[in-house]
């Protein structure tokens, strides 16, 4: 799918970001083999840093409105009535997979695959680590940062 999107999508000439890929170094090695291939390398590689409780906590306060797909979160945008949509007063749910016992088996799996990806683009110069542990617009700015910058600077 990489591929073909590198190889097909003219607004990937340019840049392009992955989410959540790749999760192994098999999948890494891969990845930058078929890059090379195309003449591409990766800038950077972004790790958003954050302890598994708080993670757990904001996760676990998604709230969704099920007919619009509308989005709001306990802490950061809360509704204005408790679990109440706040464009058609309806009642707001939480996906079946928004728990903890769900994100903690997530997580083994997560830092079992992790930690050695985190060491890999390090080796390369590639990683730089992001405090999500503050808020939306912190982590955002510090996105940009990096998108502006180019290749990774090690933090």
């Amino acid at each position: 799918m990489i591929k073909d999107q590198l190889e097909n999508n003219k607004a990937c000439k340019n840049s392009f970001m992955l989410d959540g890929f790749p999760h192994t170094i098999p999948q890494a090695e891969k990845l930058d083999v078929m890059l090379g291939s195309h003449g591409e390398k990766l800038d950077s590689v972004v790790e958003l840093v954050i302890p598994d409780q708080l993670l757990i906590s904001r996760i676990t306060s998604h709230l969704i409105h099920p007919g619009s797909g509308r989005t709001h979160h306990k802490e950061f945008q809360p509704p204005r009535k408790p679990m109440m949509d706040d464009v058609t007063g309806e009642p707001l749910i939480q996906h079946s997979n928004d728990n903890v016992a769900t994100l903690m088996k997530h997580l083994v799996t997560y830092h079992k695959q992790t930690g050695p990806m985190v060491d890999y683009y390090k080796n390369k110069s590639l990683w730089v680590g992001i405090d999500a542990a503050q808020s939306p617009n912190f982590i955002w700015e510090n996105l940009c940062k990096v998108f502006k910058q180019g290749p990774a600077k090690s933090s």
